[in-house]
């Protein structure tokens, strides 16, 4: 197996695809959270500008979500195809609130009666809701692994995914989310709307805390998998202890009032949490419930060892002209939200 300073190619694409979908969860999470909050803003302009605070940015953070999907499929097409089928439900669900949410955010100024924005806010918000919710439900169910054949394909019923460890984690990831939107309007608003985000904000923080200590007493408990690779190597203790500080940083500035510093440790909440959940599962992909030589991983369903390191190489080129775009993207519109004709 070709390597490159020691690390084998399928282990590189793993990192990678798992570096894309952390810039993924930290950008769209926040415009997703902030969606999720919209219905408490009761007046119209402060739904306009919350709206507008994510109008510059949200389209441009799904790039990273195409660009990981793409990666899973080139980089593991046997994971890709076993996910996909099993969990075909939550997907299509997690596409069409996609869509909608997209449409919201389009159609909700194009008219000005009150019923044609209250009906394109509810969407927005439950759209933005739900998507967090089925990414979360899919994460949970990658976590808990489930029953594959031979053939690495599933061989259960898809009402076997609504259980309450992936309801959890459903739960936690749209809080999460929810915390990380509340301090990006926080960064973004002023006044009267500032001030009742935050008075939200507290309260999701103590509410996402409990879910994920919930969480992880259900984990150790019960899905003793997870801790496996924690158990054989203490030296991978030092990321769950980094999560934690990092989240416990995130109260400790939003008091403060320095949201700048809270948003940057949400951020790293999401990596160290998903770099958690990375460490948990390598290298297996998708444990397998019934025969664990069933189970897929990083070896068993990469792709042919040329085309990973093509693949690769790709990847080293493209990821800094997104990472560039991004970059420009939120330089030009930082700032408070002010509005203008060309508004939402």
């Amino acid at each position: 197996m070709e390597t490159f300073l020691g690390i084998d190619y399928p282990t590189y694409w793993f990192l990678a695809v798992g570096a894309v979908f952390s810039g993924y969860a930290i950008l769209d999470g926040f415009d997703l959270g902030a969606g999720a909050l919209h219905l408490f803003f009761k007046k119209d302009e402060s739904r306009r500008i919350a709206l507008n605070a994510v109008g510059p940015v949200w389209d441009g953070n799904e790039v990273w979500l195409v660009i990981g999907g793409g990666m899973l499929f080139a980089g593991f097409p046997v994971l890709y195809a076993t996910l996909l089928s099993a969990m075909y439900i939550p997907f299509i669900l997690f596409l069409l609130f996609i869509i909608l949410r997209a449409i919201s955010i389009e159609f909700r100024g194009k008219e000005p009666m009150k019923w044609w924005r209250t009906t394109w806010d509810i969407t927005y918000s439950v759209s933005s809701i739900m998507i967090g919710f089925c990414l979360g439900l899919v994460l949970g169910n990658v976590l808990l692994g489930f029953p594959l054949d031979d053939n690495m394909e599933f061989a259960g019923n898809w009402l076997m995914f609504i259980n309450p460890f992936s309801i959890l984690v459903g739960l936690t990831t749209i809080t999460l989310m929810s915390v990380h939107g509340a301090i990006y309007l926080c960064l973004k608003t002023e006044g009267k709307l500032f001030e009742k985000i935050e008075r939200i904000l507290p309260k999701l923080i103590i509410f996402f805390i409990i879910l994920l200590i919930i969480i992880t007493l259900y984990a150790l408990l019960y899905i003793p998998h997870l801790s496996d690779n924690l158990k054989d190597n203490a030296v991978l203790f030092v990321i769950p202890i980094l999560a934690i500080l990092s989240i416990a940083n995130i109260p400790r500035l939003t008091t403060k009032r320095k949201f700048k510093g809270a948003f940057i440790f949400s951020s790293l909440t999401f990596s160290f949490l998903l770099i958690l959940v990375a460490t948990e599962l390598y290298p297996t992909l998708i444990f397998s419930t019934g025969n664990i030589d069933n189970s897929i991983t990083v070896y068993n369903a990469a792709s042919s060892q040329k085309s990973l390191g093509i693949m690769l190489t790709l990847v080293m080129i493209g990821i800094p002209l997104v990472l560039s775009y991004t970059f420009f993207v939120y330089k030009t519109f930082w700032g408070k939200v002010r509005m203008d004709e060309t508004s939402y």
